[in-house]
């Protein structure tokens, strides 16, 4: 979602932005938010049908509008149970290191609340970027501008297909596939590296 927040900023405000470094890179659009919350379910099939057991979904409703109505209803329990199983399914894909078990700490329940209303609002808005709005219909208005976009070919949360098809559309970008999944050690030092040429 930040990656989609900077490039909507940067399209919106084109002479305030110097140029972008953009790590895990997403737009937002209804085909990765359906891959993120159906898709990915082919991959983690056990994981995914407690996630979707879960989410309380009405006819013909996605998963993602499920879950973000869930978490503005009047029922606070209600709301704390769609918390815990969206960022319980949040942990399950979001990296592919072997041996990686999420947190057992204890979880902050206004973080984890806020998190996952905030990511629903927004995922199931479509980012509020939509049609001409989306931002690759869009690019044209950055496309002067110095961009490194990074990713991982292992990243099931969002396929490698995002940021090279920006790569096509965004002539002064550079695009550098690490293979990682969703962040790591080489993503962050590519990332600051980027960061550093940039300035």
């Amino acid at each position: 979602m930040g990656c989609s927040l900077a490039q909507a900023y940067a399209i919106a405000h084109p002479d305030r932005v110097s140029g972008l470094v953009l790590m895990a890179v997403t737009t937002t659009s209804r085909d990765e938010v359906d891959w993120i919350t159906e898709g990915v379910g082919r991959i983690f099939p056990e994981a995914w049908n407690e996630f979707d057991l879960a989410s309380g979904r009405e006819n013909g409703e996605r998963l993602v509008e499920a879950y973000a109505r869930r978490l503005v209803s009047t029922d606070a329990e209600d709301r704390w149970a769609a918390a815990q199983a969206w960022n319980a399914w949040e942990d399950v894909h979001i990296s592919l290191s072997p041996g990686w078990q999420p947190s057992s700490g204890p979880v902050d329940p206004v973080r984890a609340r806020n998190f996952a209303t905030l990511v629903t609002h927004y995922w199931s808005h479509d980012g509020f970027l939509v049609g001409h709005q989306s931002i690759m219909n869009r690019l044209d208005r950055i496309a002067e501008l110095s961009a490194v976009l990074i990713h991982g070919r292992r990243d099931v949360s969002g396929p490698a297909i995002t940021p090279w098809l920006l790569h096509q559309q965004w002539p002064a970008s550079e695009l550098i596939i690490i293979d990682e999944g969703h962040g790591g050690e080489i993503m962050i030092e590519a990332t600051v590296d980027a960061i550093a040429r940039l300035t």
